[in-house]
């Protein structure tokens, strides 16, 4: 086996095994530090900017990335972690797993239609990337495909490479692992029963090993292959194929050196058999997400001749480290394994890019907090200790706030289960007076020009509260005057006040922080700012009861209160690591509690909780699992007990694969549970009905993450399909998700089709 020298030495080189301790990263935000990815992509999409301007942006934020790392003083840089859209995109058009109804694009067009779809072809499913609130488009295959390295010398990873050794870096090319990338495919729609992804494992590893040995050809030292995956459960199958991939990779006459990298928990104690066995030269292990891994390492006798890439700085969330227990864990590792790399525990693609820019944060918050670039230096910082054998700085952390007043509340709370299903469906069938198939929309209307300008102008100070109050109440109006138009039955305000669903609660609860331009990908161009939960959560007053009272004045039909539930208000913030996150779950359901009582009181007679983020926070192992879904069920139950049979709690979730936890979404006893459908062809429903749900359900019929308009009979096919298993007393109709990242023209379009096809399919089942 030939691979790239090493010097033992040199910094900014790729070094990875050296008898000295290094320093690296597993990746880095991709979105620019003004957000210039988004705005580009967008100009892209609007037409504004031609393929050229956006290639040029991709360019110029990867240069500045490779740059900062250098100056930054980091041992070894990755490259291949930018990505326009998502890295398991990049990985299927990498290996030309491109399905057939794509094949007629090109470029840019092709690739973002995959993601996004056009007009008349519909995209790939999008879900969440492990337990993140990022998203990735979810790999289509079947028996007919045939992996081959697209675009061959100019793929990717070469060709990213090649820029950055131009530009006087020397980067190590990160792939999605193969396994990995089969175990998050989907069969396609047409493949026949029984046809695994996995099948294809062959096919593509021959793949891999071109483009390992063509890597080597241009002087990569190093190669990362991520394979989280091996932190949860795996099959003896799965990993007799783990080791299938890497010995056949391993024993490449030519090709650059390999670490393989799990990260988000614990691996398993057969695949870090089967990888201590293997030719990979280093792994990459995560100790914050997974303690566990230095037992598991001891289990096995640790890495002897290998490298070991130590995760001790933490890579999903922006608490300062603990310097002294992080180099304490280094010195654990180090007689473990022959040599040590001190690393993130995964990508910092999940944090914010840097707290520098955060100026108007509490400075006692803001002392306990790193982003990125913060990250990076502690990182150096760990490294640099171990190297030179100095003490690390002593650092006790501020204590984080404490409410007696609500923990005495949620100590006297008792029983939170509703009453009588039945009972309930009655009082709200004959209190509301919908229709079967009754139609609604998610919650959020598009958010436009005109209101984004509105709330950065109120917080400039460019125009008062009053001002900027008269014009959410006019769009509040107009958005209620557009859904009667439309015929919808049940209608919703269209928060046009709230700026993200997670953040608009988190800037009215004590507890929380919210940042000026801390912004996080969750997917595509859609960033979020996470606020960060750093303290007891109690609510001062009302957040939502004059938005919704307003609005229901405005119309004789329902409109929907809307709220975001407990475990999403966590899963999308960054939360305290100083308590149990159930305790924290039971603090924000108890403040959701008192709002919803206050929007019942003010005559609001359906409260939507959402809870997208439920099936995100399932634990990667099957044995930790019924312990959070107790917790998390009971929290959702803590919020919504407290309302008469006759008001109706609905709740929604998204872009998950709630297979897992198809008992627990029963559990939620919410009165109706609208979901996800459209891209996944109504699976959910026949899962629910098979599990014994007998709540009403809303399988969206219209996937919002997609520019296209379907149809009405497109959406009617849908509802169909769900009426073999839901009785139409049961079933809403409803899009997929909220619409404020959509256009007014495709929504009032999409929504009239909707509209439509409930019609057709009522008229059919009622006679």
């Amino acid at each position: 086996m030939s691979t790239a020298p090493m010097n033992p030495g040199a910094t900014n080189t790729g070094a990875m095994n050296t008898g000295a301790v290094n320093t690296t990263i597993l990746g880095y935000p991709r979105i620019g530090a003004r957000r210039e990815l988004k705005f580009a992509t967008e100009d892209y999409w609007a037409g504004r900017a031609d393929a050229d301007a956006l290639a040029k942006t991709g360019a110029d934020l990867r240069a500045a990335v490779w740059n900062e790392l250098r100056d930054a003083g980091l041992d070894a840089i990755p490259s291949n972690t930018f990505s326009f859209y998502d890295q398991v995109l990049d990985t299927s058009v990498l290996v030309d797993a491109v399905p057939g109804r794509y094949r007629h694009l090109t470029g840019f067009d092709r690739y973002f239609a995959m993601a996004r779809g056009v007009q008349d072809v519909p995209p790939l499913e999008m879900t969440k990337w492990f337990d993140t609130n990022y998203h990735y488009i979810v790999p289509e295959l079947g028996p007919e495909t045939r992996f081959r390295l697209a675009d061959g010398a100019a793929a990717k990873p070469l060709a990213e490479y090649r820029e950055a050794k131009a530009l006087g870096f020397e980067t190590r090319p990160v792939l999605v692992g193969p396994l990995t990338y089969l175990l998050l495919a989907k069969p396609s729609p047409d493949a026949p029963e029984g046809f695994r992804p996995l099948d294809l494992l062959d096919g593509l590893v021959d793949v891999y090993a071109e483009v390992l040995e063509r890597l080597a050809g241009s002087g990569a030292a190093w190669v990362q292959l991520d394979e989280p995956a091996l932190v949860a459960d795996r099959t003896e199958e799965e990993i007799d194929a783990l080791a299938r991939a890497y010995t056949r990779l391993g024993r490449l006459t030519s090709r650059p050196r390999l670490m393989v990298a799990a990260y988000f928990g614990t691996i398993g104690t057969a695949a870090l058999q089967r990888l201590s066995r293997s030719r990979v030269e280093a792994v990459a292990l995560d100790f914050v997400a997974g303690p566990g891994n230095l037992d598991v390492l001891a289990s096995v006798g640790g890495l002897p001749r290998k490298t070991l890439v130590a995760g001790v700085v933490d890579g999903r969330n922006v608490w300062r480290t603990d310097q002294r227990r992080a180099r304490a864990t280094c010195a654990s590792l180090l007689g473990l394994v022959d040599r040590l790399v001190v690393s993130t525990s995964c990508s910092l693609l999940h944090v914010p890019i840097d707290l520098d820019a955060e100026t108007a944060l509490d400075p006692d918050v803001r002392g306990r907090l790193a982003f990125a670039r913060q990250k990076v230096a502690e990182v150096i910082a760990v490294g640099r200790a171990l190297k030179e054998d100095v003490q690390a700085p002593a650092e006790a952390p501020a204590a984080a706030g404490i409410d007696r007043a609500v923990r005495e509340r949620l100590d006297s709370i008792g029983d939170t289960r509703r009453g009588d299903r039945g009972t309930r469906f009655t009082a709200q069938r004959d209190a509301l007076g919908l229709p079967e198939l009754a139609t609604t929309t998610i919650g959020s209307f598009p958010q436009t020009p005109e209101i984004r300008r509105a709330r950065a102008d109120r917080r400039a100070g460019r125009i008062t509260e009053a001002d900027y109050e008269r014009a959410m109440k006019d769009e509040i109006a107009r958005v209620i005057a557009l859904q009667e138009d439309l015929g919808l039955d049940v209608l919703v305000h269209g928060e046009p006040e709230r700026n993200d669903m997670v953040q608009y609660f988190a800037e009215q609860l004590d507890g929380y922080a919210a940042t000026e331009h801390g912004w996080v990908q969750s997917y595509g161009s859609r960033y979020v700012r996470p606020p960060i939960l750093h303290s007891d959560v109690a609510r001062p007053r009302p957040m939502t009861v004059e938005w919704a009272t307003y609005a229901q004045s405005l119309t004789s039909r329902p409109v929907k209160g809307m709220l975001t539930g407990p475990v999403t208000m966590l899963a999308w913030s960054f939360v305290r690591d100083d308590q149990p996150l159930a305790e924290t779950a039971r603090q924000v359901a108890l403040a959701l509690r008192d709002e919803i009582a206050d929007l019942e009181a003010a005559g609001i007679r359906i409260i939507q909780v959402d809870e997208p983020a439920l099936r995100e926070l399932l634990p990667l192992r099957d044995a930790e699992r019924p312990g959070y879904l107790d917790w998390a069920v009971g929290a959702f139950r803590l919020a919504t007990s407290g309302v008469a049979d006759t008001t109706q709690i609905h709740t929604h979730m998204c872009y998950s694969e709630f297979g897992e936890i198809i008992g627990a979404i029963g559990a939620l006893d919410a009165d109706v549970t609208s979901v996800e459908a459209a891209r996944s062809h109504m699976e959910l429903v026949g899962d629910l009905r098979a599990a014994g749900y007998a709540n009403g359900i809303g399988p969206g019929v219209w996937d919002i993450h997609s520019p296209r308009v379907p149809a009405a009979g497109e959406m009617e096919e849908n509802l169909r399909r769900a009426l073999r298993a839901v009785e139409p007393a049961r079933l809403w109709v409803n899009p997929d998700c909220g619409l404020k990242t959509r256009g007014y023209p495709e929504t009032e379009a999409s929504l009239r089709n909707l509209v439509a096809a409930a019609r057709r399919v009522r008229e059919d089942v009622t006679g």
